[in-house]
């Protein structure tokens, strides 16, 4: 099922609690489990059943109300001391690629400057490593494009390949095949699938069940709690 025995994610009794007023909503309710290098874990369950919420957590996007999180040797959240800002920052960018239904291309970059952008916070991948990205995901001829010229698979390649520039341990995507026809949805299923077997960690949310079946595991998520899928 996986590469290594690695642990790269280890979540114990994440909650996340919001409040409207006088009520009190658990998004997440005391969610426990662990995700090894190399392996494809699918989030599922209905709509506002906690998913995203639980994949911004891991992703050090947002805090939880309470519970711990390890990323790689780090510990993120429920340690003996709170992580500044500036450390998560570093963590986001080194650890994590962020991959979403909507691509979030900006429209006015060409391909090849949506895939660096990343670097303009970090450090900037240089033109060799760009183009090779790129033709791991068979979207080199398309460099000098806008977003606007490309069809819905080919953004979410560019997207890809924006999340991987930085090398990072684990790709999150939120229902990464949402906008794409059938066609489409088993070309990013193949490019997720090849990014496993380099070791990288994939964890996505996906109402997509054919897609969550081609995972190694998938935790479905009712009412905040994690229920045997």
């Amino acid at each position: 099922m996986t590469m290594e025995k690695n642990i790269v994610i280890s979540a114990k009794d994440i909650t996340k609690i919001f409040r409207r007023g006088s009520e009190e909503v658990r998004a997440v309710d005391g969610v426990s489990f662990d995700a090894y290098a190399g392996e494809m874990v699918a989030i599922t369950g209905p709509s506002g059943s906690g998913k995203t919420t639980l994949l911004n957590i891991i992703g050090c996007l947002d805090n939880p109300t309470s519970g711990a999180l390890h990323v790689g040797d780090k510990s993120i959240f429920g340690g003996r001391r709170e992580l500044s800002e500036r450390e998560l920052t570093r963590i986001r960018r080194e650890m994590f690629g962020y991959v979403f239904q909507k691509f979030y291309l900006i429209p006015t970059l060409t391909v090849e400057e949506n895939i660096m952008l990343p670097g303009a916070f970090y450090k900037a991948p240089g033109a060799k490593a760009v183009y090779e990205v790129m033709k791991m995901l068979c979207i080199e001829r398309r460099l000098r494009h806008l977003p606007g010229e490309l069809s819905g698979g080919e953004m979410q390649r560019v997207a890809v390949a924006r999340a991987l520039i930085n090398g990072p341990k684990v790709i999150l995507a939120d229902e990464p095949t949402g906008n794409l026809d059938s066609r489409r949805t088993d070309e990013i299923r193949g490019i997720l699938r090849d990014l496993t077997r380099q070791g990288i960690t994939v964890v996505m949310v996906t109402h997509n069940l054919e897609l969550a079946h081609s995972a190694d595991r998938r935790l479905e998520i009712r009412d905040g709690k994690v229920h045997a899928a």
